[in-house]
């Protein structure tokens, strides 16, 4: 740097929000998911003098509703694998975007959330002091306790000399193995502190970043190996290792290589492709009682215990980015080998170790388990035809159906983003996925979030199709409104199917299975039904927003409405197709 400019640099002053949006630009955060209020105003007109200058800051997508910021978030990390900034507005914000914060952090999605903080002089002792009456109101005890048991970090930005520092180490948190929200508090008196440039410290990039894990240890490899050698049913659980395509490789071909049947349980990911002759199928129970020796393989339940049980005698090894499960309080898959790594290349390590083992027994074995699987492959594929060859009736078409003709009409590039919830065996074994990264659902309890994540998604992959499939109670908690208004405005065309079984499913066979001959089902009413009188229209919820709608009620309606709304979508207009399916 010459004198002159430096010197020129001393004199001059920016106010820490410009300090900030600088923090986050040199992260590299591409976008700011946004729903901003009264807190903000720095940022704002920080933004506005960085358009008048010419500078380059994060884009801004400004969603009217919290959920669908927090969703895109994720959305657009699960195709990248770059969290991103969500910006909200004090307590309130926050206490809505929560539910995306759990939805995040329990499918180890990196976002960094932050939100504005009501000011705290009352009397305009200090630039941006309080002058509005939700400035009272907004300030509770503990704001960061709406969120808290859902981050890895939390902290409030103290003053705006560290502020780069401070997103510096909350994007090294984010992004570190396993990956997940962060949370940050923005006063705003701190927000409008003016520092002069040359006061302000450098962080490089290169001396901070996340720590990612790697693979593992070789006597560990070699001992996998053996097992794997020695087993004679072996057989791997998964649910989230296709977030890598480099271990949707390394899984598929050690699979193959040892004769290894796949399960997937409850998937978020397409973890195996659908067509590999060792995928086993969604319920590992079939697996389970056979199994000398089993790996879990990224996933947090692998089963649920009150209805299927592991044999005994199966020696299990547990592979993933949290083998304990570090926040959950109860879990109870206990294993015999425990190892944190990068499953990607643990399983590389694995192949390379049965390649230099592998004895003529051993081939003779695995060539015999995958000559097995070929009846039982068949007979999967037998079930799934015979179930899409239902249509069902009228205003009670067959899920299985209508999940088997938009996976007809769709490619294998496109993206399934699936909260069919009840209807996911549909989903899941009608739509053939065989690509990473084509399938996308949500490890987290929260409803709603597939919608913005559809978006998120069709902001990263542009060029794919996205597809969300979503129940009917799950539309009416994913905000719709906010997200056709956001898929407009931004020109995000995704398909929406809404499989209407008229209401909340999984309530009623809570209820069964645990009463199952009790009062409610005497009545038969389990306080879950949505469609009990009134006609309910989603399609022309998202038609309001500019979306195409199409509505079906009869079999012969669906192919031909298909087609529209993905000509709608190729044309770059979001589209819905409201189906009335039979319930459960």
């Amino acid at each position: 740097m010459d004198k002159q400019h430096a010197a020129s640099g001393a004199a001059t002053t920016r106010t820490a929000a410009h300090y900030f949006l600088e923090g986050l630009a040199d992260t590299g955060v591409e976008y700011i998911f946004s729903n901003l209020g009264t807190d903000h105003v720095t940022l704002i007109e920080e933004l506005a003098r960085w358009q008048r200058e010419g500078r380059r800051a994060p884009a801004t997508v400004l969603c009217p509703h919290e959920n669908v910021a927090m969703h895109m978030a994720a959305g657009y990390a699960a195709m990248t694998g770059r969290g991103q900034a969500v910006m909200v507005h004090v307590d309130a914000g926050t206490a809505n975007a929560a539910m995306g914060m759990h939805n995040m952090f329990r499918s180890r999605l990196p976002v960094m959330l932050m939100a504005g903080k009501a000011p705290y002089t009352l009397r305009g002792e200090l630039p941006a002091s309080r002058d509005n009456y939700v400035h009272f109101v907004q300030d509770p005890f503990d704001i960061g306790s709406l969120v808290r048991p859902y981050v890895k970090w939390e902290y409030t930005l103290p003053s705006g000399v560290v502020a780069k520092e401070a997103l510096r180490r909350a994007h090294t948190m984010m992004q570190s193995d396993p990956p997940g929200p962060v949370y940050m508090t923005l006063p705003r008196e701190t927000l409008a502190e003016s520092w002069p440039e040359s006061k302000m410290p450098a962080y490089p990039a290169d001396r901070y970043g996340a720590v990612t894990l790697g693979g593992i240890d070789p006597e560990h490899a070699e001992a996998v190996a053996r097992d794997l050698i020695a087993a004679s049913s072996p057989i791997v659980v998964t649910a989230y290792l296709g977030r890598s395509a480099r271990a949707v490789d390394a899984l598929t071909r050690l699979a193959d290589r040892c004769g290894m049947r796949v399960y997937e349980f409850m998937p978020t990911y397409m973890n195996v492709p659908r067509d590999a002759a060792c995928f086993g199928g969604f319920d590992p129970k079939a697996g389970l009682a056979g199994a000398d020796f089993g790996m879990l393989l990224d996933v947090d339940v692998p089963w649920l215990p009150a209805f299927a049980r592991e044999n005994p005698r199966t020696a299990w090894t547990h592979i993933d980015v949290d083998p304990v499960k570090q926040d959950f309080q109860m879990w109870g898959f206990p294993t015999h080998r425990r190892l944190q790594a990068d499953c990607g290349r643990a399983l590389e390590q694995v192949l390379e170790a049965v390649e230099r083992l592998a004895s003529p027994e051993f081939e003779q074995r695995a060539r015999q388990r995958r000559d097995g699987w070929a009846a039982d492959n068949e007979q999967r594929k037998a079930n799934l035809a015979r179930a899409a060859s239902q249509p069902g009736t009228a205003q009670a078409l067959s899920a299985q159906y209508v999940c088997a003709a938009v996976g007809r009409a769709i490619s294998s590039d496109d993206v399934v983003v699936n909260e069919a919830i009840r209807n996911s065996p549909a989903v899941l074994g009608q739509i053939p996925r065989s690509k990473p990264l084509s399938l996308l659902g949500c490890s987290g309890g929260g409803l709603g979030y597939s919608g913005g994540m559809a978006l998120g998604v069709k902001l990263a992959r542009p060029d794919a199709r996205v597809v969300q499939f979503v129940g009917d109670g799950g539309f009416h908690f994913s905000t719709p409104t906010s997200v056709y208004a956001v898929a407009q405005q931004y020109q995000l065309p995704i398909f929406t199917v809404v499989l209407d079984n008229g209401g909340w499913q999984a309530v009623k066979e809570a209820v069964l299975r645990v009463y199952p001959d009790g009062e409610a089902a005497g009545v038969d009413n389990f306080q879950a039904k949505l469609a009990v009188r009134g006609e309910r229209r989603f399609d022309r919820v998202a038609e309001s927003f500019g979306a195409h709608g199409e509505y079906v009620a009869e079999p012969e309606q669906l192919e031909a409405a298909i087609t529209r709304c993905l000509a709608a979508v190729d044309a770059g207009q979001a589209a819905v197709m409201h189906v009335r399916v039979a319930a459960l």
